[in-house]
Order: structure tokens, then C-alpha cells, then sequence
């Protein structure tokens, strides 16, 4: 599927990595097209993009002047992307606010989106959905000992990024629950 070729040193790259002293694209209709198809493929922040467009040979200038445009006419917008990745981040795959903020500044956001973000989910909701995953879980592992089912409860938690003061409280609630039930 893609071509191999000779590297000076022996190596072998494949067709799609440009090799280091092929000429920076100028040409903007070309640029724009590349631009076109790193977002049909994903939405992507402004960040993402430049970098996306760099990577593809785009020169830095024309590539900064394609981000401009592509905001100034709603293509690329941050504090739409950043509030849709905290909403399905946290509502279905359970990801904490810390874990999202990670995450939105791996992505390149700057702390105004990030912050403004963020502000859709409370403490309270962080908890609740905390709790939802917990018991959820804590039922999966009702075969396990107790000592067992806290520590992968309390793990699963901290891998979505709970404090793991906030993992043991709700691991505490579960396990006099269930001596509650006995």
C-alpha cells in the first residue's frame, strides 16, 4: 500500500513522512485542501490543526493564515470543540474534571476554553457520576472478597481521574451498604 524507499542512512521511511529537504508548501489552495481534510477526518483544535498543517510541509506562515480564516468563519472553533470533548468525556466514558483538563491541554486548548469548559461539571455532578461507576463496579466484583473489590474499585476511579480521598469515601459507602444488606 505505501511505497518504500531508500533512506541515505539505510533506513526505510514510508511515502506519507516527507522526507527533511522536500520544499514547505506555499501554494494556499493546496494548504487549504490539506487543511480541509485533516478536519473531514476529526474535528480538531486550532492548536491541532496548525500543528496538522506543519507536519504536511504547510508553510508556518500560510498554515497560521489558513487557522486565522478557518475561526474567523467557524470552521475551527475551540470553545465549541473543548465544551463537546467535556461533555462526552465525563457522561459517558465517567472521566473526572482533572482527567479532562489533561486531556484538553494534551489537545493544545488554552485555559480560557479549558476553564469555560469545565464549568458545565460541578462537584456535585463529578461526585455523582463517581458514585454511579463505583457501585456499578463494586456490583460486577460481588464475588470478590471486600478487601479485592475496594482495591479495584478505588484503581478504576483513579485511572478516570478521581482524587483517591473521593475513591475511598465511596468505597466506605459501598462496603457498609452491603453490611447494612447482611
Amino acid at each position: 500500500m505505501t511505497e518504500q524507499s531508500e533512506s541515505p542512512r539505510g533506513r526505510r521511511r514510508s511515502r506519507r513522512t516527507p522526507a527533511r529537504d522536500e520544499a514547505p508548501i506555499t501554494d494556499p489552495e493546496k494548504a487549504r485542501e490539506i487543511a480541509l481534510g485533516i478536519l473531514t477526518r476529526a474535528s480538531r483544535s486550532t492548536t491541532q490543526l496548525r500543528d496538522g498543517l506543519v507536519a504536511r510541509r504547510v508553510e508556518p506562515g500560510l498554515a497560521e493564515e489558513i487557522v486565522a480564516r478557518y475561526v474567523e468563519v467557524g470552521l475551527v472553533d475551540d470553545a465549541g470543540l473543548a465544551a463537546t470533548i467535556v461533555r462526552t468525556r465525563h457522561a459517558e466514558r465517567g472521566q473526572s474534571r482533572r482527567a479532562i483538563r489533561v486531556e484538553l491541554a494534551r489537545k493544545g486548548f488554552d485555559d480560557d476554553a479549558i476553564g469555560s469548559a469545565l464549568d458545565q461539571i460541578d462537584e456535585d455532578d463529578e461526585r455523582e457520576r463517581a458514585a454511579a461507576l463505583a457501585r456499578r463496579r463494586w456490583d460486577q466484583l460481588a464475588a470478590h472478597p471486600p478487601e479485592v473489590r475496594t482495591r479495584r474499585v478505588v484503581a478504576m476511579l483513579g485511572r478516570k481521574g478521581y482524587p483517591s480521598s473521593l475513591a475511598f469515601a465511596l468505597v466506605k459507602h459501598l462496603r457498609d451498604a452491603d453490611s447494612e444488606d447482611d
